[in-house]
C-alpha cells in the first residue's frame, strides 16, 4: 500500500533531440507554483549533483520537465510548458523553451490521445507557454501510432529514428518582445578583466548572447570537458551573460544570474567555419558547416546544442552586421544553415523578409527525433 504522504503521479520520459526530460499532463499537478516547483524537484531528485533519489540525470540537458494539456486556443492542439530544474540548486526555470523537448511534445500528446491521428503525418501545433509562440510539429505515424524508428540521424544522439520537423512560427520576441531586445544588432559589454566585448543579443525562440570566441580567447572548437574543467573560463562566460541579461532588463546585478535568471539568455559563443574534431572524436571539415558554435546550458557546456539555440542562430544569422553574420560563411544558404557544434552538425533554416531597415523574421525550423523510453508512475 502506498504511503499516504507519497504522491503516485503518471508520466512518460522520452528522449527529445539531444534532451532527455519527464512528460506530464498538466491537470496531475498542483496549480500554486511553489508548490508545483517543490514538486518537481522532488520528482527529478534535485538539489542533488547525482539526482540520486529521482528521475533527473545530474545534467542539465537531462533535468527537465515538459508540462501538457489541452489548448483551449483556437490555434493549438496543446499547451506546453516547459521547466528547467536545475540540477544542484532548489530552482525551477520557467524563462524560455528547449526546442529539443519540444520535440517530444507532439508524439506525447499523440500518445495521450490529445490529438486527432492523420497518417503519415499528423500535425500539432503546440503553444508555449513559456514563450506565448506556436510551434507546428509534423510526427510520422503508422498503424494509428507514432512511428519512432527510421533512418534520420542527428548529431549527439545514437542511431536513428524517425523524423520531427519543428517550426517555430513568429519566432521573435520570445522573452523580450522584440527580435533584438536593445534594438541594436550589435551591443558593447564593459567585461571585468576584459575590457569592452562586442555581443550580439537576439531573442527568437529563445534569447542568447552571442560573442566571438576570439574574444574572450577561445576558438569556437573547445569541448565540454575541456571547457567545464576551467572554472575561470566558465566564471567568464557566465560574467558575459550575466552582463547581458542585464543589457535586457531581466536582471539587476549580473554576479546574480546563476541564481535569478540561469537560462536566458543562453550563453554562445561563435566562430569562422574550420576543420575540428567532436566529441566522439570524430572529424569536421570546414567546408561542411557554416559557423562553428558552442553554448553554454545552466553555467556547464552544452553537450551538443539546443534546438531553440538553433533556431535564433539562424535568425541572428541574417540580421546584417551581426555578431553571427560576421563570422557566417559568405553565400550560406539561409534555409540549411549548418552548425558544427561539439557533437557534429545542426542544420537550420529561417523564412524572412526585410521591411524598411528593419529584418522580419517569418519562422525558424529544423528536424529533430524523438523516443519513447517510458511510460508509469513517478512516485514521491
Amino acid at each position: 500500500m502506498l504511503d499516504q504522504h507519497r504522491k503516485r503521479i503518471p508520466c512518460s520520459i522520452l528522449r527529445g533531440g539531444t534532451s532527455k526530460g519527464v512528460y506530464i499532463l498538466e491537470n496531475y499537478l498542483p496549480p500554486d507554483e511553489q508548490a508545483r516547483n517543490e514538486l518537481l524537484m522532488r520528482i527529478m531528485g534535485s538539489p542533488d549533483i547525482k539526482q540520486i533519489n529521482g528521475l533527473g540525470g545530474a545534467a542539465s540537458v537531462t533535468s527537465k520537465v515538459a508540462i501538457i494539456g489541452v489548448s483551449k486556443r483556437e490555434d493549438a492542439d496543446v499547451d506546453y510548458t516547459f521547466a528547467q530544474v536545475s540540477v544542484d540548486k532548489p530552482l525551477v526555470s520557467y524563462k524560455g523553451n528547449c526546442g529539443n523537448i519540444s520535440s517530444g511534445v507532439g508524439p506525447f500528446a499523440i500518445e495521450q490521445g490529445l490529438v486527432k491521428i492523420t497518417e503519415p503525418v499528423t500535425t500539432v501545433k503546440v503553444f508555449n507557454t513559456n514563450t506565448g509562440k506556436i510551434i507546428e510539429e509534423e510526427v510520422e505515424v503508422k498503424n494509428g501510432a507514432v512511428k519512432y524508428d527510421g533512418d534520420f540521424a542527428i548529431a549527439g544522439v545514437p542511431g536513428t529514428g524517425s523524423p520531427v520537423k519543428l517550426k517555430f512560427l513568429d519566432p521573435a520576441g520570445s522573452v523580450s518582445g522584440k527580435l533584438l531586445p536593445t534594438g541594436n544588432a550589435v551591443d558593447v559589454l564593459e567585461v571585468p578583466d576584459i575590457g569592452q566585448v562586442e555581443v550580439s543579443i537576439v531573442d527568437a525562440a529563445n534569447p542568447l548572447v552571442f560573442v566571438k570566441a576570439s574574444d574572450l580567447g577561445l576558438t569556437g572548437k573547445e569541448l565540454p570537458k575541456e571547457l567545464d574543467s576551467d572554472q575561470k573560463k566558465l566564471d567568464l562566460l557566465e560574467t558575459v551573460r550575466g552582463l547581458a541579461a542585464v543589457k535586457m532588463g531581466l536582471i539587476t546585478d549580473y554576479k546574480k544570474s546563476a541564481w535569478e535568471m540561469p537560462g536566458v539568455p543562453k550563453m554562445t559563443f561563435v566562430a569562422e567555419p574550420d576543420e575540428y574534431e567532436t566529441t566522439s572524436g570524430r572529424t569536421i571539415k570546414g567546408d561542411s558547416i557554416d559557423l562553428l558554435s558552442r553554448m553554454m546550458s545552466m553555467q556547464k557546456t552544452h553537450p551538443t546544442y539546443a534546438m531553440t539555440g538553433a533556431m535564433c542562430t539562424a535568425a541572428a544569422a541574417i540580421i546584417p552586421g551581426s555578431v553571427v553574420n560576421q563570422v557566417l560563411r559568405p553565400g550560406a544558404d539561409t534555409k540549411f544553415i549548418r552548425i558544427g557544434h561539439a557533437g557534429g552538425i545542426l542544420e537550420a533554416g529561417v523564412d524572412f523578409h526585410v521591411e524598411g531597415n528593419e529584418t522580419v523574421v517569418e519562422d525558424t525550423f529544423g528536424f529533430r527525433t524523438a523516443n519513447l523510453l517510458l511510460e508509469g508512475f513517478t512516485y514521491c
